[in-house]
């Protein structure tokens, strides 16, 4: 019995559970309301569960496809610095199997295109790329997307989702959150705007950084917002704290984001903000400064002031 209990029935159970998380083809999924939902139907509701109205996470492509107008973009080519700079344990292989898997060099990927026809740049976070953790390619990225913005005079749109800094780049992936602020400031200099949906979860270095630094900050419903987790500061004020602590909507009620928004109404609500953001723009005549500004230039030399 014991031999049965310890050893036959895992087997079985690691089979079938192998068997059923890598079959790609499975018409059914579930939810977090532990409901059954037919795959075609949550794609044709944006991922949104038609009965929780849960949000499910998008990948980087899922994302452009349903925010573009008619699903047209073009993948932007970014830089892509030297891998595992720090020779981190294991580090090598898990960026092999993240790029397996999510079919992308890091987790950031930035496109062009139109929103309503309003040119924009967009750029997203892949949750499976090791858990849209931000290192020197996803720093790189950003800067990237900040840069064409500003080259081509579109507003910038961001959709983050991550759980912080990769600690396997140590102080590297630290110095990205100076290096985004910083291409975030030259955006706001060139008077783009810079919109930033926050979606589960927007966490650690990010929402200390470039994700909460936007002029608007919408949040996808039930987000989790926040910098340290739950259990940190339940532990650290040892106090009870809300069932909805650190949702978006509770976020938004106490003033940390604009807006709590559900993804079927994203592209309506961005692109009626892009057409009073640009009108105010025309009004005060930014458009005729033909001054662009280089990011490499300006964050070598804060460099080298630091």
């Amino acid at each position: 019995m014991n031999w049965i209990t310890k050893f036959i029935k895992p087997k079985i159970k690691s089979l079938f559970k192998k068997r059923f998380s890598d079959n790609k083809e499975a018409l059914w999924t579930t939810c977090e309301c532990k409901n059954l939902i037919y795959k075609d139907e949550l794609f044709s509701n944006l991922s949104v569960c038609p009965s929780c109205g849960f949000h499910h996470k998008l990948n980087c492509e899922e994302r452009f496809k349903i925010f573009f107008d008619n699903k047209q973009y073009e993948i932007l080519q970014t830089p892509l610095p030297k891998d595992d700079p720090l020779n981190f344990p294991k580090y090598t292989e898990k960026l092999k199997q993240s790029r397996e898997k999510t079919k992308q060099s890091d987790a950031i990927l930035i496109a062009d295109g139109k929103l309503d026809n309003i040119r924009i740049t967009v750029g997203a976070q892949n949750f499976n790329f090791i858990g849209g953790a931000v290192g020197a390619a996803s720093g790189e990225a950003f800067i990237h997307g900040v840069q064409h913005a500003i080259n081509n005079r579109t507003p910038f749109i961001f959709f983050s989702c991550s759980g912080g800094q990769k600690m396997q780049e140590g102080a590297i992936a630290l110095m990205q959150m100076t290096r985004t602020v910083l291409a975030v400031n030259e955006l706001k200099k060139n008077n783009l705007p810079y919109i930033v949906v926050m979606t589960n979860p927007t966490t650690g270095g990010v929402s200390a950084s470039f994700a909460t630094l936007g002029d608007i900050l919408i949040g996808e419903p039930k987000s989790v917002i926040a910098f340290a987790g739950r259990r940190v500061i339940q532990n650290t004020v040892k106090e009870e704290l809300p069932e909805d602590f650190q949702t978006a909507e509770f976020v938004k009620d106490h003033g940390g984001i604009d807006l709590v928004v559900e993804r079927k109404y994203l592209r309506s609500t961005i692109s009626t903000l892009l057409s009073i953001l640009l009108k105010k723009k025309e009004v005060r005549n930014i458009s005729e400064t033909n001054d662009v500004t280089n990011l490499n230039e300006t964050l070598q030399k804060t460099s080298k002031a630091v």
